[in-house]
Parts: C-alpha cells; structure tokens; sequence
C-alpha cells in the first residue's frame, strides 16, 4: 500500500497558514522588544485610532502639530481598517493582518504558475518561492505600512488582468493605488503591458490613462492640500534631480547622464542584485511585464535614502508582484515547447529561493548557520529591559498628551496627540529610553541626554520611574 501524495492545494494553504502564523507572530514579537517605532508604526497606529474615534486619518507632526497622515502619503486605505481596531484595538492586529495579506500573495502566483506552466506541482513551487524570496519576508517585518498590502493586492490585479477578467482588476487595482501615491503608476504601466501582450490596446490605454490620472491626483493635489509644506516633504529625497515630480523630469531632459549616474551606483547596484538574482533572471523573459516595474525603481534608484535601495523595507512593496508575475511569465515561455520541464524548472525556482533566503532572508533560525544572514535575528527577542519599559508605559494614562522618544513611541500613538521627545509643547507626560535614542535627536538643538537632564532639574516636571534607562516624567500640576 502507498501512501498518496499531498495535493499542491493543500500544501499551498498549509505553507501560507504557516508563513502568516509565524510572520505574525514574528513581528508582534518585534514590536514587544521595541523594535518598532513612532515613525513608522506609531504613524499608522494614530492614524487608524483616530479615524476609529471620528477623526480620520489625523496624526500628529514630529513637532506636535495636528496633521492629516494624507499630507504625507496618499493611503486611505488606511481607513479599512478601523473595523478591525475597534474589535482588536492594539497594534498587533495591524502587525497580524499585514502577515496575512502578504501570505495571500501567494494565492495567485500558484494560480499563474499553474496556467502558464501547466502544472500544479509548478504553480506550487513558485508560490513557495514567493513566500522565500527575501524582499516577501522583509517587507512583512518592516513595522506595518498600508503599501505592504500593494503587494498581493497587485498580485491577484495581475492574474486577473492575464484572464481578461477586468472587473475584478480594477476592484484590486484600485486598492492597491489607494496604498500608496506612486502605486498607480505601477497599474499605468500595466495597462500598457496588457494592450502590447494581450493585444487589448483600448483597454490597456484605459488603465494607463486612470493609473497616470490617480497617481497625479494623488501626488499634485491631494498631498499639496494636506500637507502644510504645499508638497510632499518626501521629495527632499530626490533635491540633486529637481526636488519635485517636474524638476525630476526637466533633469531627466537636459541632464538624462546624471540620472543614469544617480541611479546606477555600486549600491544601486547591489540593490538590483538582490531583487533579480534569487529569481534566477527569469523575470527578463517577460520585458513587457518588467515595464510596470520601472516607475518602483526609478523612485527608489534615484531616491538619496539608503532604505529605499535596500530589501529590507517596505520601498519593495510594488516590485515584488510585477517581479515574480515576470519571472512566471518567463518561465512559461521556457517550457512552451517542453511541457516536461515544467515541474523541475518549478524545483529550480525553490531551491534558489532556498539558497537566496539563507543568505538574505529574515527566517531567524539561519542565525545558527555559518555564512547565513544574521541581519536582525535577535530582534524578537524580549528582554528584561523590555519588559521593565513596558510596565513603565502603563503608568501613563491613555488619554494623556504624551512626548516620547522613538522606540516608545510606537505603544504610545493610540491616542489624539503624541509628540516625539524632546519636543513638549502641551504634553503632560515624557517617555524616554536613554538607551534607544530617538528619531528626533537629529533635528533637535541638543541630544536627547542633555534634554533629560534639563528635565530632571526642572522642578515643573516630576520623576515618576527610572530603571535600566527608562524614564516616565509627569508634569506638576
């Protein structure tokens, strides 16, 4: 008698339960340890909160202005999910749903993998592989942004769109926009790869057309409205090219060598590197479908932020999709004519996945073997410092105005006003981790230690607690 083999089904559902499972579990371990911040997890979890409490999408500045989070980015995606805070009203139950959302990604890529490779066994070997690649993983446990969940949203527009099912990729393509301001632009350049690949020209100008209408709505004038600066402060980024969508553009015109220059550094690179390699190149088998990948590269080559050229991040967030739906694509056109190839060119794609994650991936565990990437590894770990800062938030009220340094920060945000130390303003209460300097160190006149010890000497501020580092000061009277 032999035992029957598992259907790719099952084990499909099987690996994504556990990558959400242990994903999940993974990043709530991460913001226990305080390894999250006010910037970005505090951001996101304000922003929530208060549209739970009849104030949409309001958040406070670095500073302690009131602010609208659609003034920094064009997200309001972040308003589906006020439902689920107010079942679950912590930060985990973002951290949660976000390791979810990317484990679903891995739904139609075993459904495209399937149809162009014509088998089950190779849809389920590049589904895996997507829940290996290293940028998958690293976007999951970077804190929580509403653009992770451009991914699979992306992901499942893909398939739809090979199936010439357009109503329900326009329902997932206009999620995804609303993730993020740049993200329609990646749908524009989908609607140019289905009107070249599929020959659909009319309906391809179409989404070219919306994806181009809602990401300059999105970025010239729902973000100027916003945003007391008049434009996103994010183009900072790019002040050598222009600093602003249409400076970019003239410099692209006059000077197209320095933006060549700009963007293909060692590191720029190296980041390439890292997308295309665990992937085995395929993805340059389908360059049509690689198209809707270039407004996500630009952005982040040409960005002078080292985390937008680096895996680590959520910058990913829009390549992955249009990345491993090439790197199908490609393989599909492989085995065309070789059918039989199919299951172990699927194989291939796994083991380098494998191989890829060991050396760049985020799983923990590789820590125990030589050569593996260490970056982070411990960062689940809860330690007593932790669990010593923990308890000392507790002593401040959850309505209180509260100025903290960064690390706090991010389990202090649900609330109206949250301010980064050491700015006060009308705050009643300050959290500090002298040991974890925080995100306001750089802007502000003096270190954070010289501004606690300016506080300590303040008789119009009281020490409440202090052990291992971790101070809580409550304002007299």
């Amino acid at each position: 008698m032999t035992l029957a083999r598992p259907r790719p089904r099952l084990l499909l559902w099987s690996a994504m339960a556990a990558y959400a499972t242990g994903f999940a579990a993974l990043s709530v371990l991460r913001h226990r340890a305080f390894e999250t911040g006010r910037f970005d997890l505090g951001n996101m979890v304000q922003a929530v909160w208060s549209t739970a409490h009849g104030h949409p999408l309001a958040v406070t500045g670095l500073r302690g202005d009131a602010l609208s989070r659609l003034g920094a980015h064009f997200d309001p995606i972040l308003v589906a999910f006020t439902p689920l805070w107010l079942a679950w009203p912590s930060p985990d139950s973002l951290l949660v749903a976000q390791a979810v959302a990317v484990a679903l990604g891995a739904l139609p890529v075993f459904w495209l993998a399937r149809k162009h490779l014509g088998s089950e066994r190779a849809g389920l070997g590049f589904a895996l592989a997507y829940l290996l690649y290293p940028p998958t993983q690293w976007l999951t446990l970077n804190e929580f942004h509403p653009v992770a969940l451009a991914c699979p949203l992306l992901m499942f527009a893909i398939w739809y769109l090979d199936e010439d099912r357009l109503l329900p990729f326009a329902l997932f393509a206009l999620l995804a926009a609303i993730s993020k301001e740049e993200i329609a632009l990646v749908v524009a350049a989908l609607g140019l790869w289905y009107a070249l690949a599929h020959g659909r020209r009319l309906q391809g100008a179409a989404i070219f057309a919306a994806g181009v209408g809602v990401a300059l709505v999105a970025i010239e004038v729902v973000i100027p409205h916003f945003s007391r600066a008049g434009s996103s402060s994010f183009f900072s980024r790019y002040r050598e090219l222009g600093g602003s969508a249409g400076g970019i553009l003239r410099t692209a015109g006059t000077d197209p060598w320095k933006v060549v220059t700009t963007a293909f550094t060692w590191h720029g690179l190296g980041y390439l590197a890292r997308l295309a390699l665990p992937l085995g190149l395929l993805a340059l088998l389908a360059p049509l479908l690689l198209l809707a990948a270039l407004p996500e590269l630009a952005l982040n080559l040409l960005s002078a932020a080292p985390t937008q050229t680096s895996i680590r991040f959520h910058y990913t967030a829009g390549l992955i999709p249009v990345l491993f739906a090439a790197t199908v694509l490609g393989a599909g056109r492989l085995v065309r004519d070789r059918p039989h190839l199919a299951p172990r060119l699927a194989t291939a794609a796994l083991v380098l996945a494998v191989v890829s994650n060991y050396l760049l991936g985020a799983i923990p565990l590789w820590r125990y073997f030589p050569g593996a990437e260490r970056a982070q590894a411990t960062a689940g770990r809860v330690t007593q410092h932790d669990r010593l800062a923990a308890r000392a938030l507790r002593l401040i009220p959850p309505r209180a105005v509260v100025s903290a340094t960064n690390s706090l920060g991010a389990h202090l945000s649900a609330r109206r006003r949250v301010l980064s130390f050491p700015y006060l303003q009308d705050a009643t209460w300050v959290a500090a981790d002298e040991t974890s300097p925080g995100y306001a160190d750089r802007l502000a006149p003096l270190p954070t230690a010289v501004q606690l010890s300016w506080l300590r000497r303040n008789p119009e501020w009281r020490l409440v607690f202090e052990r291992d580092g971790i101070l809580i000061f409550q304002r007299r009277g």
